[in-house]
C-alpha cells in the first residue's frame, strides 16, 4: 500500500481478501462540465499526465448545457470568450450561440485532446473519505442505471421510493486516489417545487423544471404556467406560443423584475459578424485572440464601473438604469411598466440580456403577473391573494392584490437551482473524519482558500468553488484560472516533491474573512435585492469582488 503513494499510474490492486481489491487513480476529477474538460486537457497538455479518470454523473458531457436543454437555450457571455483560452474556436456560427452548438465544440475539445476514454459516465460520485495512514482518498461510486444520472438528485430519490433502489442504482463501489478535484457545477441541480404553493397532488397537468426540459409534453393549446423570470425562463417564454409548440397561454410569475439589457448587436451588424468571422478568424488566429481580450477589457471596465458600492459607482449605475427604463418603456406595454421597475441596483441580480422577451409581452397570449402562484387545481392555478412586487404596504401602487383563478395545463418551473450548498449532495470527509459542509457551517458559510482548498482536506481541489464566480465575465475563464492555480500543486505530488498539500487554516480562515469583508462593498451584497448569491443568512459563497 506505502507503494501507492508515489504512484502515478492507474493500476487493479489485489490482495488475499478479494473484498479489498480496488482500482488506484493518481488523479480522479468529479465532473465532466467544461471544467471537468479543461482539467483533462491541462492535465496532459501543461503536466503530460494521462493516468487520471473523470467521473460523470449524468450520460453525456457538458454539464448544465447538457442537462440544460430548453428551447432557446444559449450563452448571455460572447462565444469567442466563453470557450477555452487553449483550444480557440473560430467557427461559432453567432456571436451568442445555442446550447447544442456549445456541446458540439465541448464533444471536438474531448476529441481534439482524446479524453473519451478518460470519462466514466452514469456514474455518481457519492462520498470521499481522506485515509490518514494512507494518505489517500476513499472514493465511493455508484453505478447508475444508463440515463438516470440524467434526473436530478430528488427525481432519483423519488423513483427509488416508488420503484426501488434497484430501478436507480446498479452497483457500488469504492476506488482510492491520491489526488481529488471536484469540478462539479453550479447549474446542474434544479430548485424543487416550492412548498408554498398547495395543490400540487391534485394537479392533473404536468410539472417539470426547465433544466428537465419534457419534450414529450405536448403544449399546443394547452394553458402554460411559467414561475420565474430569470435567465432560462426569458429565453424561452417568447418561443412557448410559437411552433412547434403553439401554446394557448403563457403566465408567467415574477416575484421581482429584473434589469433588462436591450440586445447586445456584434460589431458591423449580426449578418455581417455571422458571416465573415468565422473565415477571418480562422485565417486570422490574432484577431480572434485580439477580440477575445477586448471582451475581457470591457467586462473588467463594467464591473469596475457598477459593481462597487461608492458613490461615484452608484451614480454610475444610475445613468445606465436611466438607459434600461427607457428601453423597457418603450419595448414592453405599459400595463406591465410598474412592476418591470426594479427598485434595486443595477447589478444585484444577474442581468437580463433581451433577445425578445420584453417584446413577447404584448403578445395577448402571455401575461406577466407578480402575484404569487399560490395553489393548483386540478385543471386550473389560483394567483394570490397579494402580490410579491410591488411591496404590498405600497397603497399608491395600482398592482392588483386580488385573488385570481387562472386555467393551466402545464407548470413550468424556472425557478433557479440549488447554489447555495456546495458541492451537494457529495460528502466531503477529510482529516478525523470531519464532513467539509459541517467545517463550513462551524465557520458561518462554503469557502475555500483561493476558492480551490480547504484546510482539513489535503489534496483536495475545487475548481470554480467557493467565491470564484465574478456575475460579469466568463465563467470559463474562472474555471481556467482554478485549474492553473491547481495545476501548481498538483504538479509537485506527481513529481514525488511532496506527498500531500494542503492550506494552513489561518490562511485559510484569513482569506475568507477578507473575501466576506470586501463582497461589503459589493452592489451584490449592498444592493439591496435578493439574489441566488447569499445565502438566507447573507453570507455570500458565490461571487468574487
Amino acid at each position: 500500500m506505502a507503494d501507492l503513494k508515489l504512484s502515478n499510474t492507474i493500476c487493479y490492486v489485489t490482495n488475499k481478501d478479494k473484498q479489498a481489491a480496488f482500482t488506484y487513480y493518481p488523479i480522479l476529477a468529479i465532473g465532466a462540465g467544461e471544467s471537468g474538460i479543461a482539467l483533462g486537457c491541462r492535465l496532459k497538455e501543461k503536466l503530460g499526465c494521462d493516468q487520471f479518470r473523470i467521473f460523470e454523473r449524468q450520460s453525456g458531457i457538458g454539464g448544465t448545457w447538457w442537462s440544460n436543454r430548453y428551447p432557446g437555450v444559449a450563452c448571455d457571455i460572447a462565444a469567442i470568450f466563453y470557450s477555452f483560452s487553449f483550444a480557440p474556436n473560430p467557427k461559432w456560427t453567432s456571436m451568442f450561440p445555442e446550447g447544442p452548438e456549445i456541446l458540439e465544440y465541448l464533444q471536438c475539445v474531448c476529441d481534439k485532446y482524446q479524453l473519451n476514454d478518460k470519462i466514466q459516465f452514469n456514474t455518481d460520485v457519492t462520498e470521499i473519505r481522506w485515509r490518514e495512514d494512507e494518505e489517500l482518498w476513499d472514493v465511493h461510486l455508484t453505478h447508475l442505471a444508463p440515463g438516470l444520472g440524467d434526473l436530478s438528485f430528488t427525481e432519483r430519490q423519488k423513483r427509488v421510493k416508488e420503484q426501488g433502489p434497484e430501478s436507480v442504482y446498479l452497483t457500488q463501489e469504492v476506488v482510492k486516489a491520491k489526488i481529488v478535484v471536484s469540478a462539479a457545477g453550479g447549474l446542474v441541480e434544479p430548485n424543487e417545487f416550492p412548498n408554498s404553493i398547495a395543490g400540487r397532488e391534485q394537479f392533473e397537468g404536468k410539472v417539470f423544471h426547465s433544466a428537465r426540459w419534457d419534450y414529450e409534453v405536448d403544449l399546443n393549446e394547452k394553458d402554460v404556467v411559467v414561475v420565474g423570470t430569470g435567465c432560462s425562463a426569458i429565453q424561452f417564454v417568447p418561443r412557448l406560443t410559437k411552433s412547434p409548440f403553439n401554446a394557448k397561454s403563457v403566465t408567467q410569475v415574477m416575484r421581482s423584475p429584473p434589469w433588462v439589457v436591450p440586445e447586445i448587436i456584434p460589431p458591423f451588424g449580426k449578418e455581417k459578424w455571422e458571416k465573415w468571422t468565422p473565415a477571418l478568424f480562422e485565417r486570422i488566429p490574432l484577431l480572434a485572440r485580439t477580440c477575445r481580450l477586448m471582451l475581457f477589457l470591457i467586462c473588467e471596465l463594467d464591473f469596475m464601473l457598477f459593481f462597487r458600492d461608492t458613490a461615484y459607482h452608484r451614480k454610475a449605475r444610475k445613468e445606465v438604469e436611466s438607459r434600461l427604463m427607457r428601453h423597457m418603456k418603450k419595448t414592453a406595454p405599459e400595463k406591465y411598466h410598474e412592476i418591470l421597475s426594479p427598485n434595486y441596483s443595477l447589478g444585484c441580480k444577474r442581468r437580463i440580456i433581451d433577445y425578445g422577451w420584453l417584446n413577447c409581452l404584448n403578445n395577448p397570449k402571455i401575461k406577466l403577473t407578480t402575484q404569487p402562484l399560490t395553489s393548483l387545481q386540478p385543471r386550473g392555478a389560483i394567483l394570490g391573494p397579494g402580490r410579491n412586487y410591488p411591496d404590498p404596504k405600497d397603497v399608491a401602487s395600482k398592482v392588483s392584490t386580488d385573488q385570481v383563478q387562472i386555467p393551466a395545463d402545464v407548470v413550468i418551473l424556472a425557478n433557479g437551482f440549488e447554489l447555495t450548498t456546495w458541492l451537494h449532495p457529495l460528502k466531503v470527509r477529510g482529516k478525523g473524519g470531519a464532513l467539509m459542509q459541517d467545517v463550513w457551517n462551524e465557520r458561518g458559510g462554503p469557502q475555500a482558500y483561493m476558492g480551490a482548498t480547504m484546510d482539513g482536506f489535503p489534496n483536495f481541489f475545487m475548481i470554480f468553488g467557493p467565491n470564484t464566480a465574478t456575475g460579469h465575465s466568463s465563467v470559463i475563464l474562472a474555471s481556467e484560472n482554478m485549474i492553473e492555480y491547481s495545476l501548481r500543486f498538483i504538479r509537485h505530488i506527481l513529481s514525488g516533491d511532496v506527498r500531500t498539500v494542503e492550506v494552513k487554516k489561518d490562511a485559510e480562515m484569513a482569506w475568507t474573512r477578507k473575501m466576506q469583508e470586501k463582497l461589503q462593498e459589493t452592489v451584490y451584497n449592498s444592493g439591496g435585492c435578493l439574489n441566488w448569491y447569499k445565502a438566507a443568512s447573507g453570507w455570500n459563497a458565490t461571487t468574487y469582488p
